[in-house]
């Protein structure tokens, strides 16, 4: 089995709900994927990039899973279509029932066309290190050997 760290985020209401509803949805889908061994808090937050949008409720879960990385990729944008997303029709980075990101996957490192591992940004973002260093805060970055929750203390230093 391999652990995946993937980052869940939502901003707009759907037929199942709010965000949290959203994101509690997303986390039921994921079962369907492998084992979730842990789930963290929700976290309210600003818009980062495009900011005409409401907030974002955002979170991070560690899957046990045995398919591939881009395997799941694959499904995880799967979850997202089902729940409402059509990626090509909206602006980038802007308002989104859920969106479903693998920030890391063990410590497998991947530069594909669809996929980047660990994921490109992932080091940048508060609002996705502070969810993930609540459940695995010893994860390693496999390019740096750093931990989540070292790398989020220098984040919070800069």
């Amino acid at each position: 089995m391999n652990v995946a760290a993937i980052a869940l985020g939502s901003n707009l209401d759907s037929p199942v709900g709010d965000r949290a509803a959203n994101l509690r949805l997303a986390i039921h889908h994921l079962v369907d994927l492998g084992n979730v061994t842990a789930v963290s808090s929700f976290y309210d937050t600003a818009p980062v990039g495009y900011l005409e949008q409401p907030r974002f409720l955002n979170a991070a879960v560690l899957l046990e899973t045995e398919l591939t990385p881009l395997d799941l990729l694959e499904r995880l944008l799967a979850i997202e279509k089902t729940m409402g997303r059509d990626r090509s029709a909206t602006v980038a980075k802007g308002p989104r029932v859920i969106d479903l990101d693998l920030l890391l996957f063990g410590r497998t490192i991947m530069r594909t066309e669809t996929l980047i591992l660990p994921h490109h940004a992932m080091w940048e973002r508060r609002f996705v290190l502070e969810p993930l260093a609540e459940i695995a805060p010893g994860m390693i970055d496999p390019v740096t050997g750093r931990m989540v929750d070292e790398i989020l203390r220098g984040l919070k230093d800069s």
